[in-house]
């Protein structure tokens, strides 16, 4: 496979790609945000609409072909968590299912009982637990190392008590891109008796995932950071997931996974989430190349070998555009040092201007990039960079291509272009 081929091949499958903006094709550098959507999860969800449009567990045609859609959804889903299809949940989106977990753990949980959360968080992992608080639950946060923007792990480790009954971190910072070691800040967890809570929503599209590998008890993601639409999708250990007591209508099936599904369900959102996924099986079928993986479907070794195969394009990128951008004396980099597992999420200040602006003034050339908090509001905060604006942030996908970040450094380095925009 040549790099060549291989985005040539991705970027076909992606319409949006066609569009152009102020004279200029747009380059979608907002990954972190939500990825662009191939044809195929298009046409999936106007096949559902069309062909199977009806509620859950009705007697006729269209409801049975309904229900098969969402089953196989699961077992796609368990491919790409490495699961049991009972421990596949969807619901509207990550934040509405951490909310939701939240609520229905606290039943269990008693006065003065521990939860750990980070400053490194986005607030759909951190403000769900911190309402327990009201409750009289006892929240607390482990620190980030602001000078290599990581998590202090011995921070952790000396936060952790015998009433720590819930850890709640992310696998990757949507912020600065920063990868967690998830499976041995889960050791370490249970090592305490708590239960941990991963949000995946900003890694799940730069790599891998096993949830046995890991160990995690529960494991959030949403569909549209990979690919899909907006739905949430949640991996909860069956032994956890058979004890709990959800908040949940009487009328609802009390069997797992069903008893976390809070009303109809976004069936054709459901049918768009299962093609992305099999888009990265394809991807992997086609380009990717991964160890012989012992336990393993078909589907989930292709599914491996994509999110493989979209690092290793990724990653080259990555290098480019940190080199490039570290040559520019006014930009400040923030996100792990060399060397530190991280995702393709590069985030910057350009001293002299407010990132709104900037992001304002790549827009301008057809470069569409994120800027602010990006919800991880803590961890802007203890960086310093309210005042600022907070950071631009590019996500590089893998329909992205060199010729676009060459446009983002060559316009970053346009200083009366920047200056004349800036004034306007």
């Amino acid at each position: 496979m040549t790099d060549r081929e291989f985005v040539s091949y991705v970027r076909e499958q992606f319409p949006a790609l066609k569009n152009r903006f102020n004279g200029f094709p747009l380059a979608y550098l907002d990954g972190p945000g939500g990825y662009q959507v191939p044809m195929r999860v298009i046409q999936a969800m106007e096949d559902y609409l069309i062909h199977m449009c009806a509620n859950a567990e009705g007697s006729y045609r269209t409801s049975i072909l309904s229900d098969e859609m969402i089953h196989d959804s699961r077992v796609v889903f368990a491919d790409f968590f490495h699961c049991l299809w009972r421990e596949v949940v969807f619901g509207p989106n990550m934040t509405s299912l951490c909310f939701f977990l939240a609520q229905s753990l606290m039943r269990d949980l008693r006065l003065g009982d521990h939860v750990l959360i980070t400053e490194i968080d986005h607030e759909a992992n951190r403000s769900p637990w911190l309402q327990l608080r009201e409750r009289g639950v006892i929240v607390d946060e482990v620190r980030i190392d602001t000078e290599k923007c990581i998590l202090d792990l011995t921070d952790f480790e000396r936060k952790l008590t015998s009433k720590t009954k819930i850890v709640a971190f992310n696998y990757a910072s949507n912020a600065v891109g920063t990868i967690n070691d998830v499976a041995k800040i889960v050791s370490v967890a249970h090592d305490f008796g708590a239960l941990t809570v991963v949000d995946a929503v900003h890694y799940a599209a730069h790599g891998p995932i096993d949830v046995r590998a890991t160990g995690a008890d529960v494991l959030i993601c949403s569909a549209y950071k990979f690919f899909g639409p907006h739905i949430g999708v949640m991996y909860i250990k069956k032994d956890l997931f058979d004890r709990m007591r959800p908040l949940r209508v009487r009328a609802a099936r009390p069997s797992i996974p069903y008893k976390c599904e809070i009303g109809t369900l976004n069936h054709e959102g459901i049918a768009g989430a299962a093609e992305a996924v099999r888009f990265v099986a394809d991807v992997g079928g086609r380009f990717g190349s991964s160890p012989q993986l012992a336990d393993a479907s078909e589907q989930r070794s292709n599914i491996v070998a994509g999110l493989l195969a979209f690092r290793a394009y990724e990653d080259e990128l990555t290098d480019y555009l940190v080199s490039e951008l570290g040559e520019i004396d006014e930009v400040s980099l923030f996100g792990p040092p060399a060397g530190y597992p991280r995702t393709s999420t590069i985030s910057f200040t350009l001293k002299g201007y407010n990132s709104r602006i900037v992001a304002q003034y790549l827009d301008s050339k057809g470069l569409l990039v994120w800027d602010g908090d990006f919800f991880a509001t803590t961890l802007i905060e203890r960086l310093g960079l309210v005042d600022q604006g907070g950071l631009v942030r590019i996500g590089i996908a893998p329909y992205n291509t060199r010729d676009e970040l060459e446009r983002v450094v060559s316009a970053l380095r346009d200083k009366p272009s920047l200056e004349h925009f800036a004034a306007g």
